[in-house]
């Protein structure tokens, strides 16, 4: 198998794991302050893939030399979580989806602007159809809700939160300096981990800890271990080996995926129509995973 191919089937993984953390997330989003979530969620995950890291490859002190980029990077994806948790306050979740739906456009132009990687015609081709099939699992097909989509005060704030996570994927190719991906995560997440813990003391420190729901502890070990631990190696390990826009373009595939995990929970079957967008879903990866210069 090639890097390429192995950076896509990265994707793939971390998609399917990114869609989990909306659908649990939905559910204890009240219960708990996004920056003391985040907060303890970053140290948990860090504490993984540390330990992580010393089994497999090592801490080696060269890895943490610059220690900037992981401030950088860190505090990037940690403003992407915060940001998310204070959109969906006032955000319906449709509509926080829908803008989801930029962030591979939005990676396409940062990749641009930072490495000159250039999107080519079938991987804009690509990046529409995805778009395309996103939106029509998003809006269950149905033309009257699509246009019922009212940008507010949350959307802008998720959109905000998906600048980050757009400009953070092309950031780790341009500051890696050749450390391990599971190394490299680890510096992110003590450095993103640190931040969002300054900025979120009050919240830390007024969470009555012991009186959380347990589905709260139950999501928290989620994202700590999976869309955290899991997803940031992963997202790392892919945007090594593939360009931004084709990194990004697996978004589109979280829609489907949540619409899978909602179905696991036993949130009703999804209606069949659902299926052309998960089709056309299908489409744009096919047509990412074609060779081409980038």
């Amino acid at each position: 198998m090639s890097e390429a191919a192995r950076g896509h089937l990265a994707m793939l993984l971390f998609s399917a794991l990114v869609a989990g953390s909306f659908s649990l997330g939905v559910l204890v989003a009240n219960d708990i302050a996004p920056t003391a979530l985040n907060a303890l969620r970053f140290a948990l995950a860090a504490v993984i893939v540390g330990t992580a890291a010393v089994v497999t490859h090592g801490i080696p002190r060269s890895a943490f030399r610059a220690p900037w980029r992981y401030l950088v990077l860190g505090g990037i994806f940690a403003a992407y979580f915060v940001l998310m948790f204070e959109g969906l306050k006032t955000a319906p979740a449709v509509s926080a989806s829908a803008v989801f739906t930029l962030t591979p456009i939005i990676a396409a132009i940062a990749g641009w602007f930072l490495l000159r990687q250039v999107t080519t015609p079938r991987m804009a081709l690509a990046l529409v159809i995805g778009a395309a099939g996103a939106l029509w699992v998003i809006f269950r097909a149905d033309m009257d809700l699509l246009m019922q989509f009212h940008v507010g005060r949350g959307e802008m704030i998720y959109f905000a939160g998906c600048v980050a996570h757009a400009v953070y994927t092309p950031l780790v190719r341009l500051l890696n300096r050749g450390e391990p991906a599971v190394v490299f995560t680890l510096g992110m997440l003590l450095a993103g981990g640190l931040l969002v813990g300054v900025v979120g003391w009050q919240d830390i420190r007024a969470t009555d800890w012991m009186a959380l729901p347990p589905l709260v502890w139950v999501a928290l070990a989620y994202l700590a271990v999976f869309a955290s631990s899991a997803t940031f190696v992963l997202l790392q390990y892919a945007t090594l080996r593939l360009p931004s826009a084709k990194v990004m373009a697996y978004t589109y595939l979280t829609p489907t995926w949540v619409v899978v995990w909602e179905f696991m929970l036993g949130h009703g079957t999804p209606p069949t129509i659902l299926l052309g967008g998960v089709g056309l879903s299908v489409i744009a990866l096919l047509l990412l995973l074609l060779r081409d210069d980038g």
